[in-house]
This record gives structure tokens, C-alpha cells and sequence, in this order.
């Protein structure tokens, strides 16, 4: 409780970013169900390589992931979303003892866990709806013979700062526990050209995705933006190496939310997610710092993608 009343961590993120010099919203919020609806849209787009190759990459190398991870293994996926990529590793792994599915929005992993458990009748699957960045798992996680591995495919990992990185690795250390393993998925540098339209396409499916997180304000927050009068924008930041996500007003203009006045210039954006791409190297250090070793990676043959297997220290 906060105040007297119930603490609304949707309302504090929008309203402190929205008072900041460059807008910014945190990009967990985007995925409300109809978010996450169309981000599982944009990962079929012809634009958007990274899903396809990294289902390519688990298709030929998930027997050895597999035999890294042993048999009788508790699966924690972080950011689960549709569901669609464990399943190929849940193919491949012997006996796996159970699988914990952690996502922020409720009822699409309510939706992705039922239809899991009725292919998967012999697995035990224990959703919980949370943000990865904020869940502390301890001692939730089922007990069993094998030993806990994290699965965190996707290159989520891109939209979060190295101090978040550095925190989130941290938190999966300390869930998972000595002897643990986690597989995680990162998107790779390139050429702008092949980047920029994975997160522009033509059909609009991305900029429906990112001006959904008006629509949401609009719902849940009282606001009245106005969706016509910004535009999704998506931009290469070759210093930070990533991809940023922004929504542009349009016009000059004065929006309400929650109560609250925020005043665009024509041009000002709200900054709404990122898409770093980090090199393996990079990342290996990042995660020693967070407890945790490369043990090994696997890469599609045009080097745009890598899957890369931590062994807890």
C-alpha cells in the first residue's frame, strides 16, 4: 500500500517518464495482451530475422543443449511470451521434471500455459505472471532430481541497460542456484540496413505494436492521446548499438494522463523500448560479473544470431 492506496506500478512508470527531458516509457509496458498479441505477429513478419534464426539455431542444436542441461532439469523461462520456443527444447531434454513459465501479462501466459499443458500432459508447468526484471523466484521454484536451467531466448535481453543486465543476471543466479545453467538468446551487430526494417516493417504490424501503448493509457490511466497525432519511429544508435523505438508527436499538443498535463513539441518523442546488439565477447563479461561463465555458444551461418549456454559459477 501506498498512501492509502493500492501502489500502481504501470501509473508511476508512465507519469515519472513522461516528466522526464527525453520521454520514456519502460518497454515491459507494452506488452498488455493485445501487446503481446502483436509482437508474436511481428516475430512471423518477413522484416524480423531474429526469430526465425534463433528457431533455425534451436532446431539443429537443441540435442545438445539438451545434453548440457541433463535429464530430470526444472525449466525457468523468463519473458515466456507464446511458448513456442521451449517446446522445442522441451523435445529434446529427457524427462524434464518441470517448467515455470514468468511473464507480465496474465492472461496471455494463462492462454500459452493451457495450451502447453494439453500437449504436455505428463509435464508439471507452474505459470507466474510477473515482470522478469522484478521477480525474485527463490524458493517458488519446484524441487527435482536434475538441476535448474534458465531459458531466456529471443535477444530480450537487448532491451535492458548493462546495469539492468547486470541486476537481471544477478536475480536468475540467485533463483536458480548453485549448479544451475541458463541459455539465453542475443541478437548480434550489423549493417542498419538489415536492422532498421525488422523494426519498421511494411505492413505497420510493428508501429500497431508500439502505438498500442497509447491505447493502453488511454484505457487504463485515463489519458487522451490522440493515436492519429503520433508516429512510430524507429532508429539505428550506432554509439549505444542498438535499435530505439520511439513514438513522434506530430504536432505541438497537450496531453492528460492520470490527471496529469504533459506538453510535445512537434518532433518530441517518447522513447519506448530498446534493441541492443551485443557482441559475445561483450556479453561473456557481463556475465561473469553477474556469477555466471560461457560455457558455449551456437551461431547460424550468416553470424546474425547466437544462443549461448551460462554455467553458474
Amino acid at each position: 500500500m501506498m498512501d492509502g492506496l493500492t501502489r500502481d506500478p504501470f501509473r508511476e512508470d508512465v507519469i515519472k517518464g513522461l516528466g522526464q527531458p527525453q520521454k520514456a516509457i519502460p518497454s515491459r509496458w507494452l506488452y498488455d495482451e493485445k501487446g503481446s498479441k502483436l509482437f508474436d505477429e511481428i516475430t512471423e513478419l518477413p522484416e524480423y530475422y531474429p526469430t526465425r534464426t534463433e528457431l533455425k539455431i534451436l532446431g539443429d542444436r537443441a540435442g545438445e543443449m539438451a545434453d548440457a542441461i541433463g535429464p530430470e532439469a526444472v525449466i525457468v523461462e523468463y519473458g515466456a511470451g507464446s511458448l513456442l520456443k521451449v517446446r522445442i527444447l522441451l523435445d529434446a531434454l529427457e524427462r524434464p521434471a518441470a517448467f515455470v513459465p514468468v511473464d507480465i501479462s496474465a492472461s496471455h501466459l494463462e492462454a500459452a500455459a493451457d495450451e502447453l499443458t494439453a500437449d504436455y500432459p505428463d509435464l508439471t508447468i507452474k505459470p507466474i505472471a510477473s515482470d522478469f526484471m522484478a521477480s525474485n523466484l527463490g524458493e517458488s521454484l519446484p524441487e527435482a532430481a536434475g538441476r535448474r536451467a534458465g531459458f531466456f531466448p529471443g535477444s530480450t535481453v537487448g532491451n535492458l541497460l548493462d546495469a539492468e543486465i547486470h541486476r537481471f543476471l544477478s536475480n536468475a543466479r540467485a533463483d536458480l542456484g548453485d549448479g544451475a545453467c541458463f541459455i539465453i538468446g542475443i541478437d548480434q551487430p550489423k549493417p542498419p540496413k538489415i536492422l532498421v526494417p525488422a523494426y519498421d516493417d511494411a505492413q505497420g504490424v510493428t508501429a500497431a505494436f508500439n502505438k498500442n501503448l497509447l491505447t493502453r493509457m488511454n484505457r487504463e490511466l485515463d489519458a487522451n492521446f490522440d493515436l492519429d497525432a503520433f508516429a512510430h519511429e524507429a532508429r539505428w544508435n550506432q554509439s549505444d548499438s542498438r535499435i530505439e523505438m520511439h513514438l513522434r508527436s506530430l504536432k505541438p499538443q497537450t496531453v492528460r494522463v492520470a490527471g496529469e498535463s504533459f506538453d510535445f513539441q512537434d518532433g518530441e518523442t517518447i522513447h519506448t523500448e530498446n534493441s541492443r546488439k551485443i557482441a559475445l565477447d561483450r556479453f561473456a563479461g557481463m556475465a561473469e560479473k553477474a556469477g555466471w561463465s560461457l560455457s558455449r555458444h551456437w551461431t547460424d551461418e550468416k553470424g546474425l544470431f547466437a544462443v549461448m549456454l551460462l554455467e553458474a559459477d
